[in-house]
């Protein structure tokens, strides 16, 4: 799902459906005249008006299906999680002290929705582009509930047990929280395309700190529109996993825990390497879009391990 609408964002999909419609949208045009309607809505946006002014419909079909394809999925997600919820509810199945906190996860996917149509609704007025502060939103809660959905996931499967070694496992929580973070900033990097600007490394068009950092008025402005700054942060965020990942995988693997939390700060480990090549290459080649998703998917990965490490500490 997080793939999906980093490619709907990528291809500039996520302004084509003018609507939210929940129950009715399900239903793509089926026919000419419903695609004719359809293509007159975007037609009316800004996007269209100032930037893909005598799109053609086939055009228009292509960043159409993206967006839709993201929306049904969302929907799909719902019925999955809903229907067995109830099933096991009603059969008593459901461990106890787990429904309540799973309602809650199905209550967080149907905001998730919400917030996407307020992202969305954000380009459809003066400016073609929605508001970073949204997007980034959007994306942390869609992180949120796939931190949630596991941490449940890895609880039903193994349970807690005692004298785990208290150091690791603090870090542990703070490499998860700076993994969210970075993850929030790569948001903020997506909603302002700061990755087609300075795409070199490990300076930014030869400096450590860029001087436009703080170029913006009023100064908070530029943690979420400044493109250096947002930027800047993102990077700064990596750097500091890249130090911690391994003075959390050395504590881990000296301070007597599990084979379990052994493998699993093994795992975090090359994750943390695989995305942050991701990351650097997909800068320098001023974001393709395979690695551009890549890198995305990479960054859910490397919060699934941290969590997994985590989890194995408690």
């Amino acid at each position: 799902m997080v793939v999906v609408g980093g490619v709907t964002r990528l291809t500039h999909s996520g302004l084509s459906i003018t609507e939210w419609q929940p129950i009715v949208g399900t239903w793509p045009p089926l026919t000419d005249a419903d695609w004719r309607v359809a293509f007159e809505k975007y037609r009316a946006t800004p996007e269209y008006l100032q930037i893909n002014r005598g799109m053609s419909l086939d055009a228009f079909k292509h960043i159409f299906w993206w967006e839709y394809s993201h929306r049904l999925l969302g929907r799909a997600i719902g019925v999955a999680f809903l229907l067995p919820y109830l099933w096991f509810l009603l059969r008593r199945r459901i461990p106890p002290g787990y429904a309540t906190p799973l309602f809650g996860i199905f209550l967080l996917g149907g905001l998730q929705g919400a917030l996407g149509w307020y992202m969305v609704a954000s380009g459809l007025v003066d400016d073609p582009r929605v508001s970073p502060l949204r997007l980034a939103a959007h994306l942390a809660l869609a992180v949120a509930i796939f931190g949630a959905m596991l941490w449940v996931a890895l609880s039903l499967l193994y349970p807690a047990r005692a004298n785990r070694p208290a150091g690791p496992r603090r870090l542990a929580f703070v490499l998860c929280g700076l993994v969210f973070l970075m993850i929030v900033a790569g948001g903020f990097v997506a909603g302002t395309r700061a990755g087609f600007a300075y795409n070199t490394f490990p300076l930014m068009n030869g400096h450590w700190v860029p001087p436009e950092l703080f170029a913006l008025e009023p100064w908070y402005a530029n943690f979420t529109n400044n493109v250096a700054t947002v930027q800047f942060d993102h990077r700064v965020l990596g750097w500091v996993l890249a130090a911690l990942t391994p003075l959390l995988w050395w504590r881990t693997r000296s301070e007597s825990a599990t084979a379990g939390a052994r493998f699993a700060a093994d795992l975090l480990l090359a994750v943390l390497a695989l995305q942050f090549a991701l990351g650097v290459t997909t800068l320098l080649l001023a974001v393709p879009l395979p690695l551009a998703a890549a890198h995305q998917a990479g960054a859910v990965l490397l919060f699934a391990t941290a969590l997994n490490l985590a989890h194995s500490l408690r």
